[in-house]
């Protein structure tokens, strides 16, 4: 330690000159450990999952109490994903839920619940909303919930059942998928 400075004549060069070595190490450790990527152009869209929307509406159809519906949604439309949950309480009742991503690249959710819509809503997107205005598509009044910045919402009553679409997509998207399911016929169980 005979060559080093007394410490008071250490400045913020010296500290960057130490780090050098130390952030090298690190990024050495990330690369061979595979947990360090390069992209230039960003991130790219990893492949889409597969999901047997058919099967889910179908088995979903023969257990749940409430009709389900399996809309016909545009070709460049992949499904993603689905669930089943429950709603407890005396307005509440099973969900049936299929995801999608548009051949625009948004991820658009449509959900069959025998709940009612004040529960429903809630339970969808984890907060209350208030309805914001409404769209008539093919003679269904959707009624829309939107929040600023928040995906909408918009749900309609079919009477034993109600529908809710949700999601990133456009109001162009929303109103196809919208259609689609009221357009369906209910599967048999």
């Amino acid at each position: 330690m005979a060559n080093s400075k007394p410490r008071i004549l250490n400045n913020n060069r010296d500290m960057v000159w130490s780090l050098i070595p130390l952030v090298i190490a690190c990024l050495l450790i990330a690369g061979i450990a595979s947990q360090c990527t390069l992209s230039p152009g960003g991130p790219k869209q990893g492949p889409i999952p597969n999901f047997d929307v058919d099967a889910a509406l179908q088995y979903d159809a023969a257990e749940l109490d409430f009709p389900i519906r399996n809309p016909v949604v545009p070709e460049d439309w992949t499904p993603n994903s689905g669930s089943r949950q429950s709603i407890a309480g005396d307005q509440g009742g099973d969900v049936s839920n299929v995801g999608f991503i548009s051949g625009a690249g948004r991820y658009i959710k449509l959900t069959q619940s025998s709940a009612m819509e004040e529960v429903l809503v809630p339970f969808a997107v984890g907060e209350s909303r208030y309805a914001a205005g409404s769209e008539s598509i093919d003679g269904n009044e959707w009624v829309v919930y939107e929040q600023e910045g928040a995906e909408p919402v918009w749900v309609t009553d079919l009477g034993d059942v109600r529908l809710l679409v949700t999601g990133s997509g456009s109001v162009q998207e929303f109103t196809e998928l919208a259609a689609a399911t009221t357009s369906a016929e209910p599967l048999t169980p």
